[in-house]
Order: structure tokens, then C-alpha cells, then sequence
């Protein structure tokens, strides 16, 4: 996502003619397009995606248990967070 924000700010400022991106080639101003696509197949390719997914949800469903535990007075001392 960051190569997708820094590609629109410099063809932002190529098309409003700011120094020194005014001067630069189109190839370099539209690179970090390009860039962010092969991130994104790299990351769908190589299940860096689905993985990242998946520990979200673990961590989401870990904290949805200690919490129902917690309420229920089933969370031992040792696992309790201060």
C-alpha cells in the first residue's frame, strides 16, 4: 500500500509540474506501480497473504476466548494481563 501512496504523490507532482519530479521520466514516476504489483503477486503467490490472514484471525479468536473466560472467572492468575 505504501508503494501504491508514493506512486500517486509523485505523479501528483509530475502533473503539476513540481521540481524535481517535473524532470524525471515517466518510466520512474509510474514505477512504484509497477513495484506494488509484483508485491502483491509475490505475496498471493508465496501465501505471505493467506498466512498474515490467518494469524489475525488466531489472535482475534485467542482474545474472544480469554475474554469469555475472564467473564466467566475460568482465567487463571498467571494467564491474566495487567
Amino acid at each position: 500500500m505504501y508503494l501504491v501512496g508514493i506512486g500517486l504523490i509523485l505523479l501528483v507532482m509530475k502533473y503539476l509540474d513540481v521540481a524535481p519530479v517535473a524532470t524525471w521520466a515517466w518510466w520512474v514516476v509510474l514505477s512504484p506501480f509497477g513495484l506494488a504489483v509484483a508485491w502483491w503477486s509475490w505475496a498471493d503467490a508465496s501465501g505471505y497473504t493467506k498466512r498474515k490472514a490467518m494469524e489475525v484471525e488466531e489472535a482475534k479468536r485467542k482474545q474472544r476466548i480469554d475474554r469469555n473466560r475472564d467473564a466467566m472467572g475460568m482465567l487463571s492468575s498467571k494467564n491474566k494481563k495487567r
